[in-house]
């Protein structure tokens, strides 16, 4: 048992010593000014895969290499070590960094395509700010711009119609949530028309484009059903023109039948709207007159005292 036991203490020694030694060697190189040493160790690091310990070098050596032949590969080898950690902030700016360094460089239209390519794997979720994809999209249509020959325009120009479709959902959705606050706020209806308009002229090829064409014509006929009966006339003949580009533009929709219910209804609406404000209009001019025959009433009532001797 005790031998055993010896063995064991000695074998976790030697491993623990071996890692130790590991260690130390490392940090030995880290702290060494032998900086070819120092690089070589960097790329072995790289090719082993282990970035973490490879950027820590690369980053002392890049200021070190600063102005020589040699920092031209190092900075190709930052920027990928970057690149594998996953920090696309960094990796993006060194990545263009070596591109605008170095623009004959055999690896400069490669660094142009990744720093682009960071910026697209960085683009949030389309509910987000979506900052990064638009710039994002102007990065990859530079590189298409400046090397229209290359292999990778076709894999740039499906990155950039990816990120299109993510802003085309940000809008879709985010004039869909103001049609949905309606039932809270009438002006949220007319916000939605706004919203759904603006965001088809920005993206005129939007995949969405009927359903968005339908909303309009929907938050229209709300926001002139919940508006006051003096002002459903106009919104109600709005939404009768939106209704009327909608089955232009769709004739062959799902949606028609919908849309044309609406339109009837708006042209029920605009009758029952004119036949609320002629009541109105006959019981302000009954009471206007009844006002005006008790005015006169008291008029002659004060003509006709006596007055006090």
């Amino acid at each position: 048992m005790f031998k055993i036991k010896h063995v064991f203490i000695l074998t976790f020694t030697v491993i623990a010593l071996s890692i130790a030694g590991c260690k130390s060697r490392f940090e030995k190189i880290r702290l060494s000014n032998d900086v070819a040493k120092k690089y070589q160790e960097a790329i072995k690091l790289y090719n082993k895969k282990d970035y973490s310990k490879a950027l820590i070098l690369f980053e002392d050596l890049s200021q070190k290499y600063r102005g020589r032949a040699e920092a031209e590969d190092l900075n190709y080898y930052y920027a990928y070590t970057l690149y594998r950690l996953k920090d696309y902030t960094t990796a993006r700016y060194q990545f263009k960094y070596f591109a605008d360094t170095y623009p004959t460089s055999k690896n400069a239209e490669e660094c142009r395509y990744m720093g682009a390519y960071c910026y697209y794997l960085d683009s949030p979720e389309f509910h987000l700010e979506q900052e990064n994809t638009y710039k994002a999209i102007d990065a990859l249509q530079l590189f298409i711009n400046l090397y229209p020959k290359s292999e990778r325009v076709a894999q740039a120009s499906q990155y950039i119609n990816d990120l299109r479709a993510k802003l085309e959902l940000k809008a879709y959705t985010n004039a869909r949530l103001y049609y949905d606050l309606g039932g809270y706020d009438l002006s949220y209806y007319k916000s939605s028309v706004i919203a759904l308009k603006n965001a088809e002229i920005d993206f005129p090829d939007i995949k969405y484009i009927e359903e968005m064409d339908l909303l309009i014509v929907k938050s229209q006929y709300s926001y002139a059903k919940n508006s006051y009966p003096f002002r459903q006339e106009d919104r109600y003949n709005e939404a009768i023109g939106y209704a009327n580009d909608f089955m232009e533009a769709h004739p062959e929709s799902k949606y028609l039948a919908e849309v044309k219910t609406l339109k009837t209804n708006s042209e029920e609406g605009i009758a029952n709207a004119k036949q609320i404000m002629a009541q109105d209009a006959k019981l302000t001019a009954k009471y206007k007159a009844l006002m005006e025959k008790d005015a006169k009433k008291d008029s002659t009532s004060n003509t006709t005292k006596t007055p006090n001797p």
